[in-house]
């Protein structure tokens, strides 16, 4: 972060400086976690419903924080505070102060923000590497991409930064329009509307309507980016302001296209890149032929940041997975592929990562096998949701399936309805359980999907699974 005085921080967020001399400078970073403060650092004391930082004030200072936004003053820890009535919202707050002064300078950072119900987190890492020539460009850690992330990220922006890379989550209405109202995008990017956070929104419709926050909230001067292929995405550039509208598909109505797709033996997709009238060819580094969807939305954002076409398609044979447990293939001794994809699911993500499975076990003699955990917030339709995911893995010719937890039994239910054999369809109460079953099944040539959400944790399937090479 740019250094900040103490009553600067406070203007900033409507607080008011506790206990500290007004010299006092921010210097460091600014975290939310007391095992992550660096010296001269600002610690924001949140309060969640297990964990209240304000616990953790003299963790904070021990390991060099100077300051910490609270909402209650801590006399006995030994930093100075700043105290505000909500530390989320004046993290927001300073982010956005933050931003609107380093867009001053000439030139400042431009934010390009990336909103969708899958593929965020890939293509940010994709985008992160095709800008890279430009200057600094800093992209979230993981998925930040709440209202939390967000502004953390944005935090880490300093005089020299020239593009802010921000993932735009949403499981509620009017999430698009606050994380905007912190970092008003230049260049706005749709990747798809599909059911994640069913929970929260109650139809896919209702998902639709509050991706379009972005696109809306996109200035006159911005440029707005969408998935052609994706009719909720693309009937989005009727609420758009913005001056330049660029479509990315695969019909031929689209500005940047891909053309001739293929996968190979390992899933990776290769495919003719097509815009402005010129093409490269594209092998991605990639697993999964959803990927293709991600490559041509960070295709469109680097040349629309005049990235030359050549280049674009050169980086995109070269960029693997950056952030952990997203399309990660682990080999063990034991002569078993492993896919850990188990950073996040929701029922779109997870047909497409069965297809990727299915594709990388052809011709190697291995037996496709999916453990898939509980996709989570997807509301009253869960079972059904759940059970939909299990049709479909029989359908596309999974050999074994392994259902981790209660809440993903109905995808055994489902797999077994649709023609599975009784035999492959398996059931785990854990993660203890899972591996047992997994050890005495698995054997060279075998290839493995693990899936779930976050909360699961079910990539300690592919540690443990590692360990016992």
């Amino acid at each position: 972060m740019i250094e900040l005085t103490l009553p600067q921080i406070a203007a900033a967020v409507g607080g008011r400086v506790l206990g500290a001399p007004e010299q006092m400078t921010v210097s460091g970073e600014v975290v939310t976690d007391s095992r992550e403060v660096t010296p001269g650092g600002l610690f924001v004391a949140l309060r969640g419903a297990r964990v209240d930082g304000h616990h953790y004030l003299a963790d904070a200072a021990g390991a060099g924080a100077v300051a910490a936004l609270v909402t209650r003053h801590v006399p006995q820890a030994p930093l100075a505070q700043i105290q505000v009535r909500d530390t989320t919202r004046a993290l927001g707050d300073l982010a956005r102060a933050v931003l609107s002064q380093l867009r001053t300078a000439n030139p400042g950072p431009q934010v390009v923000a990336i909103t969708g119900s899958v593929g965020k987190t890939s293509t940010k890492d994709l985008i992160a590497a095709q800008l890279e020539g430009l200057g600094e460009v800093i992209a979230p850690v993981g998925s930040y991409n709440n209202e939390v992330g967000l502004p953390l990220t944005v935090l880490r922006a300093n005089a020299d930064t020239r593009v802010l890379v921000l993932e735009m989550g949403a499981d509620a209405p009017g999430n698009l329009t606050y994380l905007t109202s912190i970092a008003p995008p230049d260049l706005s990017l749709v990747l798809a509307v599909g059911r994640a956070h069913l929970g929260g929104f109650g139809s896919i419709e209702a998902v639709a309507e509050a991706k379009t926050e972005l696109v809306t909230t996109t200035p006159a001067d911005g440029t707005v980016v969408l998935n052609a292929d994706d009719p909720r995405v693309a009937a989005m550039a009727s609420a758009s302001p913005a001056a330049t509208l660029v479509r990315f598909g695969q019909g031929e109505d689209a500005d940047v296209r891909a053309a001739d797709i293929r996968l190979d033996a390992e899933g990776r997709a290769q495919f003719v890149l097509a815009a402005g009238g010129r093409q490269a060819q594209v092998h991605l580094a990639l697993i999964g032929a959803h990927h293709v969807t991600n490559a041509l939305a960070a295709a469109s954002v680097a040349l629309q940041l005049g990235q030359p076409l050549e280049q674009v398609a050169q980086v995109l044979g070269t960029t693997f997975a950056r952030s952990p447990h997203r399309m990660q293939v682990h080999r063990t001794e034991a002569g078993v592929k492993i896919i850990d994809d188990a950073y996040n699911a929701n029922p779109d993500s997870m047909r497409a990562a069965l297809r990727a499975l299915v594709q990388m076990t052809r011709g190697t003699g291995g037996r496709s096998v999916a453990v898939l955990g509980p996709m989570r917030e997807l509301g009253p339709d869960s079972a059904d949701e759940h059970r939909q995911v299990g049709v479909y893995a029989a359908q596309v010719g999974v050999d074994h399936l392994l259902a981790v937890e209660g809440e993903a039994r109905p995808v055994a239910d489902g797999a077994l309805a649709a023609g599975l054999d009784p035999q492959a369809a398996v059931r785990a109460t854990g993660i203890t359980e899972a591996v047992t079953s997994l050890r005495r099944y698995l054997r060279s040539g075998d290839v493995v999907l693990v899936k779930a959400s976050n909360g699961v944790q079910l990539w300690r399937v592919v540690s443990e699974l590692e360990r016992s090479r």
